[in-house]
């Protein structure tokens, strides 16, 4: 089930990340350290509205943030192809949960908000190392765009079809 995170999440978010960096780090993948994302993260994301978890038996399996654009780091390039956007981050899928699509639910719902709000479009961006978010993000039609210099990441874009 997904469902808006609260407070009383933040311990379990935080055990999750940990394990979710630490997988990535096995798998060579450099886009995440121990010190991010973390509970302070988690937090800001939960006081703003906009971190999101999949449940299962009570256990949180994954998690997501999905907020208006506002990142600096995406005004340094020029590629956009829509400006109205909300932005994805953070997607964290338990290891052991993973290719069951869990992410996939996380971007229906991004869609649906994104339609709701007005937007034409969802942004992301993830380390041109990780291999996996980036073939999910193909698979999933965003396009790739350009590369965020100031933050190590590639821009993708996923442009909403017309209501």
């Amino acid at each position: 089930m997904l469902r808006k995170a609260t407070l009383r999440d933040v311990d379990k978010l935080d055990d999750l990340a940990v394990c979710v960096i630490q997988h990535m780090i096995e798998a060579k993948i450099p886009q995440w350290t121990l010190a991010y994302p973390r509970s302070e993260h988690f937090k800001k994301d939960i006081l703003v509205d906009g971190l999101y978890v999949f449940e299962e038996s009570n256990e949180i399996l994954a998690s997501c943030t999905i907020l208006p654009e506002n990142d600096p780091a995406y005004t340094t390039i020029h590629s956009w192809i829509k400006q109205k956007s909300l932005v994805i981050h953070r997607i964290l899928v338990h290891p052991d949960h993973q290719n069951q699509g869990i992410a996939i639910k996380f971007i229906e719902m991004a869609k649906a908000l994104a339609k709701a709000q007005g937007m034409e479009s969802i942004k992301i961006d993830t380390h041109r190392e990780n291999y996996k978010m980036r073939r999910f993000l193909a698979k999933n039609g965003f396009i790739e765009l350009d590369y965020l210099v100031v933050i190590d990441r590639i821009a993708y874009e996923l442009v909403l079809e017309e209501l």
